[in-house]
């Protein structure tokens, strides 16, 4: 059976097609067909009372939710789950990095794109006098975005904010204390003036007047953080923070059920178990686990061997 999982051997193996190309696990599935799956059947989203009353109290308060914990925890998640159950629309997501900016969260400008346009356009054609539409090259961010005008909030995820440089928290605090925001290139075009802009997450266009986005409901904020470093206490001050715990054996049972089935759930005790003991040594995600019991459920003989390889600690990873 172990010779048969190996689609590719290597060395001089003679190029060969693969008959039957092996079903992806079903969080690794794209396309059309996956999202319409997992709107017909969305998995449930495992949270204990205490910290469901966290989140609750961070929708009612309309303040930031700073989620922490170690990686395969649920953090991302989170947003995702409270986005489906409240009918809030798609997440705008922000993945956070040393790069990330407060002005590229709320927009970007491609000034040299427009002036680029100008220029052809008056070679074209000497006597055009008007400009490229400033619009066209004006994109609101993932957080411009959420604090657009709206009946409803938009659920936001600021994923691993602690990745971020170390002003960026700060430079956070006066937009979500004020709940707006200015566009300098479209405040300088007057008072009233309004510009079509394209926003996130979509190829259509919202009108902004006097240069000014102002949110008419908080979006929910979801901030993650694998714990890399403090914030600072102002910050810290104006969020709910919620410090989600690694799932014990029970919960990985539902996980691993939830997402392979009952009947392979029902076999891969022993592999949980074993993941248990061997995360409380070192540093190991949720979703390593789920690996090796898709593995073995699709027939590949998960030895110690192949467990070491897939359970390799994170912190290994890291310092790669």
């Amino acid at each position: 059976m172990a010779q048969d999982w190996r689609l590719f051997q290597g060395g001089d193996t003679r190029p060969h097609e693969v008959e039957t190309w092996p079903a992806a696990p079903p969080w690794r599935r794209f396309g059309d067909d996956a999202r319409r799956r997992d709107k017909e059947r969305p998995l449930p989203y495992l949270i204990s009372d205490e910290d469901r009353d966290v989140v609750n109290m961070a929708l009612h308060l309309h303040r930031p939710l700073l989620v922490t914990g170690r990686p395969g925890t649920g953090k991302s998640t989170l947003a995702h789950a409270i986005a489906r159950e409240l009918m809030l629309g798609e997440v705008l997501h922000w993945p956070v990095n040393s790069r990330s900016t407060l002005t590229e969260g709320l927009y970007s400008y491609d000034a040299v794109g427009r002036l680029r346009e100008a220029s052809l356009k008056r070679r074209a054609d000497e006597t055009a006098g008007t400009e490229p539409d400033i619009g066209d090259y004006l994109r609101l961010g993932p957080l411009g975005t959420a604090l657009l005008p709206a009946r409803t909030p938009r659920v936001l995820l600021v994923d691993e904010l602690d990745k971020g440089d170390v002003d960026l928290p700060n430079d956070l605090l006066t937009v979500f204390e004020e709940g707006e925001f200015e566009i300098p290139e479209l405040a300088r075009l007057g008072e009233g003036r309004t510009v079509q802009v394209q926003y996130a997450g979509s190829r259509e266009k919202v009108g902004i007047t006097s240069g000014w986005v102002s949110c008419s409901v908080f979006p929910v904020v979801v901030i993650t953080s694998n714990g890399e470093r403090e914030f600072p206490p102002a910050f810290l001050r104006r969020c709910v923070r919620l410090d989600l715990k690694q799932p014990d054996e029970a919960q990985l049972q539902q996980i691993v059920t939830m997402h392979l089935g009952e009947q392979v759930g029902a076999r891969a005790q022993e592999l949980i178990a074993d993941f248990v003991s061997r995360r409380n040594e070192r540093e190991l995600a949720t979703d390593q686990l789920l690996n090796a019991v898709r593995l073995r459920s699709s027939g590949v003989r998960v030895d110690q061997d192949v467990l070491d390889k897939l359970f390799r600690s994170l912190n290994e990873v890291d310092a790669q």
